[in-house]
């Protein structure tokens, strides 16, 4: 360890798994990154919970074993930014207090709610057409108010994961503007809040449980707390700079802040998010969501619930997490193209695009004796590749043709998988030097929040770099292309056997 007196900032990335602490310098060197993880919960079926004090606890692990390896002095940290999983509900009492378990993004209980709000047809809708994703806030507060009224009827504020954590640092109860125009409904082009949808629906004066200070991506919120600033162990003159939806803030993490760039975020779920300058609507994929991240611009997205997760689930069942991950995946490149015959649906929490149908599971099919462990791996990640395919596909359709994209997060770690990615998608795939993209898109954040940078693409023009690109391979494309009809036919053959059983589970008190 060196001691370093250069000017610093810290991306604090809360992820599904964990949180994990970045440190650079205003140039893009990374100086440090520490990652500790929490525990998710899976109380019922289709639901997904996690507790918020364990978010600031590994928050505050974290960053205090960063600042350790870095070498960093207090004095050395200009800003702090973090950003969050999208759509993970904190429900905040008058004393800013959680008063339950955080219903975290991959929850879809809020599946029959989703549904209610997208028969309104309202115009608010529009971002979200072919389906309103139970994932989102607006369906979980009404989950809520319809099987929790007293929760509800305590509840002071709703907020994000990303302002959760933005409040423990600075004392400020706030709501990224970023997630709100991504996830809320928001639109701050056509009046702001929807507060005739929120009627519509059974929420009258909704709003009135959002914060009023609403803050774009990089907008400067406040010096940290005393108390923060001693728990972290950093100096009350850090500023505290507005983070948003983590994917969001890896675009800046990657650089794709320009028209026709696309960032592909992998990790316990898939997004694909191409920048745009054309307000585009595609059935089956949310957005144009305008000026969230580069004013002026729309981002789309094209996401999977669970990806990353199928394959965690899979080695955790297999070896119960015993065996590496780098030995599964050499069994599973062992085995040829297409699994052998099995065919795989990434489904395990339902499906946010193309389809955003919640009551969608996973699934498997070909399977005989002659098949083992590896063959049902490469089944599971071929099954991931296929459905980034199927949104490249309905964005194509749209008029949104991806050309390249620029990748980060898990799959990068796997030469094996990072190629069957671009062989199924048929797009060069671009990997930065800095793939953890999340908290380093958190670390330019605050930089640009600190004063160091203009605004996030002049910041990100310096500080990402690009180290390498991944080419697609013809032949294994064309072989891969008739696979992905047999997922395609296997949604369409089982979706009505899904829906079914999606409703007994329903139905069912131990669900």
């Amino acid at each position: 360890m060196t001691m370093t007196q250069t000017p610093v900032t810290i991306g604090l990335d809360c992820g599904t798994g964990g949180a994990r602490a970045l440190v650079a310098d205003l140039q893009g060197r990374v100086l440090a990154m520490a990652t500790v993880p929490y525990d998710t919960q899976f109380p019922r079926t289709g639901w997904a919970t996690q507790d918020p004090a364990d978010w600031w606890r590994a928050s505050v692990l974290a960053v205090r074993q960063a600042l350790a390896e870095a070498g960093v002095q207090p004095g050395d940290v200009r800003a702090i930014c973090a950003d969050g999983t999208s759509s993970t509900l904190v429900a905040l009492g008058a004393d800013l207090q959680p008063l339950a378990p955080a219903i975290l993004w991959m929850d879809n209980r809020a599946s029959p709610q989703a549904r209610r709000i997208e028969a309104t047809g309202h115009p608010a809708l529009r971002r979200s057409r072919g389906g309103v994703s139970a994932e989102t806030m607006i369906p979980k507060i009404l989950w809520i108010k319809d099987n929790d009224p007293a929760l509800f009827d305590r509840t002071r504020w709703f907020v994000e994961m990303s302002d959760y954590i933005a409040l423990r640092l600075s004392g400020e109860v706030t709501l990224g503007l970023n997630q709100t125009i991504n996830r809320w409904f928001h639109d701050p082009r056509r009046g702001g809040w929807p507060e005739d949808l929120f009627a519509q629906i059974g929420l009258p004066g909704l709003a009135e449980r959002f914060p009023t200070t609403m803050l774009p991506l990089g907008a400067p919120i406040g010096p940290l707390a005393p108390d923060a600033a001693a728990a972290l162990g950093l100096g009350a003159q850090t500023l505290v700079v507005c983070g948003g939806t983590d994917a969001y803030v890896a675009m800046v993490g990657l650089n794709t802040l320009a028209s026709g760039q696309t960032a592909f975020i992998t990790g316990s779920s898939h997004l694909v998010l191409p920048m745009t300058d054309r307000d585009v609507e595609i059935e089956g994929v949310f957005g144009p969501h305008p000026d969230c991240v580069v004013p002026g611009l729309f981002v789309m997205e094209g996401g999977q619930v669970s990806s990353g997760s199928v394959i965690r689930w899979w080695h955790d069942q297999m070896s119960g997490g015993r065996d590496s991950y780098a030995a599964m995946m050499a069994a599973a490149e062992a085995v040829p193209l297409g699994a052998n015959g099995l065919v795989a649906l990434d489904f395990w929490q339902g499906n946010r695009n193309p389809h955003i149908d919640y009551d969608l599971q996973g699934a498997i099919w070909g399977l005989t004796l002659k098949h083992g462990t590896a063959d049902i791996t490469r089944a599971l990640m071929e099954s991931v590749c296929f459905g980034t395919r199927n949104i490249l596909a309905r964005l194509a359709e749209g008029g949104v043709a991806v050309e390249t994209m620029t990748i980060a997060g898990g799959t990068v770690r796997s030469p094996f998988w990072l190629q069957m990615h671009a062989d199924t998608a048929n797009v060069p795939l671009i990997v930065p030097e800095v793939t953890e993209a999340t908290a380093f898109g958190a670390a330019i954040t605050a930089a640009v929040g600190a004063g160091a940078y203009a605004a996030l693409p002049e910041a990100a023009a310096v500080m990402v770099r690009a180290a390498r690109v991944i080419e697609p391979d013809a032949a294994r494309h064309r072989q891969y292309e008739d696979l992905f009809g047999y997922y395609r036919d296997t949604h369409t053959a089982l979706r009505p056997l899904m829906h079914r059983m999606a409703d007994r589970q329903r139905a069912s008190p131990a669900a």
